[in-house]
């Protein structure tokens, strides 16, 4: 099963918008979600960021550079902050997050490759996501899909060269729901982007607003139990969720700042070299000391590292590139 059909089956379809009109009748059918939620709203830096670590940047290798970072500036709102001779650096506010880089020699991922699943962009509150819905209703931009998360609400769709992307508003941390063990209870419910689109102001669009982050990461991987040992038992991660095919890493009680499937790659390798899509993230520690623990559990096992750009960068099993930084 592949993203797209697995959010089909999650969200009923998928749905595409049109220009200057709220979303099809598919859309304004859908029940399952809380219409009568308050606004999310809130000028604090978001939950997910004030963790131990956090996902900090993505870096994808692309084809097209001009058609991806254009559909990443127009579509998401993500401003250009640097260009280099083989890429560009976008972000919000000047806060750099996601990184394109084309290589003459790149060739497209198989879709059943190691790798990316989606670059979950977190948005400040849920009146920025529905002010972006709204965006991206006039724009014609296609979904792949909606769900409700129960801790957040969350927005499907792909770039130009077929990298997932969500964006999301997490609910109030103390609306979640934790078991006794930790882990948070989370499931894949219908989201009601209807309620969602008419609760937007109707105001212009300018971009993505200030306090726009990488809530998470959502990777492809080749088998779960390695998985769960090298961002669990290696990098210190706490498992917080299991979904069949997938785990769900956070640190300091977030409901997830990475998951992890087999639903497209059960069983691949590493990723071959000069390959399209997900080359290296960033996680960010907020303290020296959690950053020391990780490195430390590193050293101890043995795992290849180097530092690099003002931290300590290494592989995962799957070859899929990650910095460890304060």
């Amino acid at each position: 099963m592949d993203r797209r059909q697995f959010l089909a089956l999650a969200t009923g379809g998928t749905f595409a918008a049109t220009a200057g009109t709220p979303f099809n009748s598919r859309a304004s059918s859908m029940a399952g979600s809380r219409a009568g939620d308050p606004p999310m709203t809130s000028t604090e830096t978001s939950y997910a960021l004030t963790r131990p670590a956090y996902i900090d940047q993505s870096h994808l290798v692309v084809k097209d550079l001009a058609a991806v970072s254009g559909f990443y500036q127009k579509m998401l709102g993500l401003s250009v902050i640097e260009k280099t001779a083989s890429g560009e650096v976008l972000g919000v506010a000047g806060l750099p997050l996601l990184t394109l880089t084309t290589d003459g020699n790149a060739r497209e991922a198989p879709r059943n490759a190691a790798g990316l699943f989606h670059t979950a962009f977190l948005m400040p509150d849920r009146t920025e996501l529905a002010r972006w819905l709204r965006h991206a209703a006039n724009n014609n931009v296609v979904l792949d899909g909606a769900s409700d998360h129960l801790v957040s609400e969350a927005i499907y769709l792909s770039d130009p060269e077929g990298n997932g992307i969500e964006i999301y508003a997490d609910r109030p941390h103390d609306s979640w729901k934790f078991h006794p063990d930790g882990m948070v209870e989370m499931a894949t419910l219908r989201l009601d982007l209807q309620a969602l689109y008419n609760s937007a102001p109707d105001d212009a669009w300018t971009g993505m607003a200030d306090g726009t982050a990488i809530g998470h990461i959502h990777l492809q991987v080749g088998d779960i139990p390695q998985a769960d040992v090298f961002y669990r038992d290696v990098l210190g991660l706490k498992l917080m969720a299991r979904y069949p095919g997938a785990s769900f890493f956070a640190s300091g009680g977030y409901h997830h700042h990475l998951g992890a499937n087999i639903w497209n790659s059960r069983g691949a390798g590493r990723r071959a070299e000069h390959m399209t899509g997900l080359s290296d993230y960033k996680i960010r520690f907020n303290d020296r000391q959690t950053l020391d623990k990780a490195v430390a559990r590193l050293d101890e096992l043995e795992i290849a590292s180097e530092k690099r750009d003002g931290g300590v960068f290494l592989k995962d099993p799957w070859g899929i590139g990650l910095t460890l930084s304060v």
